[in-house]
């Protein structure tokens, strides 16, 4: 666990779980992201404007799902971009970490899911596309481990690096939950968790505000 603190008591907090997960736990959620993916296949998204493919894989499962396209930009709908079919429910031991960790009165809304596989990567930057930054957004890793790096509020700041390792919990909240933040790479065979190889990064984020 890691903790940071800001000018003016201003809190900011950021909290690594390592090996919150065992190993019969990640075989269950992993199960129950098969069941989600075969309802909601992943699919490959594209930026804003270029429409240049990323290079991880992406699907959601909850009520609401993080897309990305050409055509509409960043955003939250209810519907898989290619099924056009609603997004599968959330397995239920993701509903419990939220509850076990996040400190957050509301249930997550979302859970977005990055496979990486490769040489596949994903550059700085901030989850902002939500209306209530007081909730925070949690990170389960699953397979081969990643390194992850995160910094301050703006691109410009110093950053860190930790190694997110199957099992592995991280939590970007309070005044970190803005951060810039990003995966530098996969280290491919780190893990036997997933036959294929890679890494899935499950993301469960509050998208409205409650009440």
């Amino acid at each position: 666990m890691v903790g940071r603190l800001g000018s003016e008591d201003k809190a900011v907090s950021l909290k690594h779980c390592p090996g919150k997960l065992d190993r019969s736990a990640q075989a269950t959620l992993l199960a129950g992201l098969r069941a989600a993916i075969a309802a909601a296949p992943l699919f490959t998204p594209t930026m804003p404007r270029s429409g240049k493919p990323m290079s991880v894989l992406m699907t959601n499962c909850g009520a609401l799902g993080w897309v990305t396209d050409k055509e509409r930009g960043y955003r939250y709908q209810a519907t898989h971009p290619v099924t056009g079919k609603p997004w599968p429910a959330m397995p239920p031991l993701l509903l419990d970490l939220w509850h076990d960790i996040s400190g957050y009165k509301a249930p997550p809304e979302a859970c977005l899911v990055n496979y990486y596989a490769g040489d596949a990567k994903m550059g700085l930057h901030q989850d902002k596309d939500e209306e209530d930054f007081a909730a925070p957004v949690l990170s389960v890793s699953l397979g081969d481990s990643a390194v992850f790096r995160v910094g301050g509020l703006s691109r410009k700041d110093p950053t860190q690096a930790f190694e997110l390792k199957s099992g592995d919990v991280f939590l970007l909240g309070g005044g970190d939950r803005l951060a810039f933040h990003g995966i530098d790479r996969i280290l491919p065979g780190s893990s036997d968790l997933l036959p294929e190889g890679g890494r899935f990064n499950l993301t469960l984020r509050r998208v409205t505000k409650p009440g």
